[in-house]
């Protein structure tokens, strides 16, 4: 690989941290001091981008209601973040693995080793989104700390020629992705601990900024009732659990009649709490839910 000099030194995130560069010569105590100081700064960094954030999850949205998907992708740190976003939808809120999707540069193999070459390629981005064949109802969001990442301006250029809506999510301002997107969520969290370092605080706020999206859009969709998961798929014993406490303390039935419901319905949430709210069969509940878009609010009042 031959040197080139990429002119990085103005971007925040690779600067140098004056507070934490004696962090080598620290007692440990000191040292993760230092760097639960500079967390700290995260959250304020996010909460400036909230109304950023809240344009992108009505998009998300508009884009659900469309039939259209949302999809990450990213390189090293951000990549992962996207494809573990993405991961977590299914158990969580019961889409299909479809709706929420994440991708990382040099494919799955990226996950766990680092290619990191492969952020270089603009055509990679760009090609990826033909391969999964985007739609002008899709989300595409880009994920990358510098906001210069070629896989991911590839990604986000391809997915702007269809017309699909198109989200940059960086940690420096004044960037690529910023004047490529359609919207950028920016959170400048300021220099690192270690200097480039953005699996630290850049990384962070990436993943404060996605469980938002994801989250967010969700709850707008139905898939919350009040601040249950109503929407979960029991897999395990824990989630068999967890879904019988969620029907006991929406419904205020005992343990044993939340089970004889859930059982009815094939352990759907939702459905058991309509079906116990409403007094009803599982086939009312169902077309309750069909006729309220899945909002289980909307299903327990309509007259």
């Amino acid at each position: 690989m031959t040197y080139q000099n990429l002119n990085l030194e103005g971007i925040m995130t690779e600067t140098n941290n004056k507070r934490t560069q004696h962090i080598d010569v620290c007692s440990t105590l000191e040292m993760v001091t230092l760097m639960n100081e500079e967390d700290k700064q995260v959250a304020h960094a996010v909460e400036r981008e909230l109304t950023h954030i809240a344009s992108a999850i009505d998009a998300i949205v508009a884009g659900f209601k469309r039939g259209g998907r949302l999809i990450y992708c990213g390189a090293g740190t951000s990549g992962r973040l996207g494809v573990l976003d993405a991961s977590e939808c299914p158990p969580t809120f019961g889409t299909n693995a479809e709706m929420v999707q994440g991708f990382i540069a040099g494919g799955d193999y990226a996950l766990r080793h680092p290619i990191e070459g492969a952020e270089d390629s603009y055509e990679d981005g760009y090609e990826l989104m033909k391969e999964i064949e985007i739609k002008d109802c899709d989300v595409v969001v880009g994920i990358t700390a510098s906001g210069r990442t070629k896989y991911v301006l590839g990604a986000i250029e391809s997915a702007k020629e269809v017309g699909a809506f198109t989200v940059g999510v960086c940690t420096n301002e004044n960037s690529d992705l910023e004047r490529t997107a359609d919207l950028t969520i920016a959170p400048l969290v300021g220099a690192e601990v270690i200097q480039g370092s953005t699996r630290l605080k850049s990384g962070t706020a990436q993943k404060m900024v996605l469980n938002m999206l994801t989250t967010g859009s969700m709850i707008k969709i139905g898939k919350v009732y009040k601040n249950y998961m109503v929407d979960m798929k029991p897999s395990n014993e824990k989630l068999m659990d967890r879904s019988v406490r969620l029907v006991v303390e929406a419904t205020g039935v005992a343990n044993e009649d939340a089970y004889e419901k859930l059982k009815q319905c094939g352990f759907h949430v939702k459905t058991a709490i309509v079906m116990i709210m409403r007094s009803c069969s599982f086939e009312e509940a169902q077309s309750l839910l069909e006729e309220t878009d899945g909002y289980v609010s909307k299903a327990i009042t309509l007259n």
